[in-house]
């Protein structure tokens, strides 16, 4: 009976920390800012085709400064779903309806759990595209595009690079700075599991 119970909720990953994840039956209980911040961390936007490695931690982490404080916990999480998805780059992306609907499923999840929106604001999108615009000026080869994504960019912000333990670390400060006066309502490090990987033992947050 209970193969049964866990077959119907389809195939599973095991998650940074752990957990057995099933992307197409998310549970709320089951979602935890360390996979979040550690999977983003190591996932590289534009599926690797940049000049260096640039990680959608960092993306995130810029996207939760370029909005306004009322939305900066949901532009820092805003691709949280990536960490159990993937990330697909947007052209094929337009193309597999069956993965943004699991996408969709996973951010409603993420949503309940961190007190979100279930809709993306349409500021977040906005900044999302802006910083778009801006990595691609700036990590990309110069292209027929380039001037037009230029006149889309955001002047005088650089993007760095950071390396996955950087940008893990910097993710998850962002968040506790964002969370740590919200109460029991995240409960951004409860999963104290985290203090078992040695990687982490120096790690404090702001």
């Amino acid at each position: 009976m209970n193969w049964f119970r866990r077959k119907s909720k389809g195939d599973w990953m095991q998650t940074y920390t752990g957990v057995q994840y099933y992307r197409a039956a998310p549970q709320v209980a089951d979602v935890r800012i360390i996979d979040i911040a550690h999977a983003l961390a190591h996932l590289c936007r534009y599926t690797g085709h940049v000049r260096k490695f640039y990680s959608v931690a960092e993306h995130s982490v810029l996207v939760s400064h370029i909005v306004s404080p009322e939305h900066a916990l949901c532009g820092l999480l805003h691709d949280a779903a990536e960490a159990y998805t993937n990330d697909i780059s947007k052209p094929l992306k337009g193309s597999l309806p069956d993965y943004q609907r699991i996408e969709e499923l996973n951010w409603h999840v993420i949503a309940e759990k961190f007190g979100l929106p279930a809709k993306i604001p349409r500021a977040v999108h906005k900044a999302d595209y802006q910083m778009l615009r801006t990595e691609q000026v700036q990590l990309m080869p110069y292209c027929e595009f380039t001037d037009k994504w230029q006149a889309d960019s955001i002047p005088g912000l650089g993007v760095t690079g950071w390396l996955p333990t950087e940008g893990e670390a910097k993710f998850l400060n962002r968040f506790y700075e964002l969370t740590r006066g919200l109460g029991s309502q995240c409960k951004p490090f409860s999963e104290k599991i985290w203090l078992k990987d040695r990687e982490w033992r120096g790690w404090q947050p702001a």
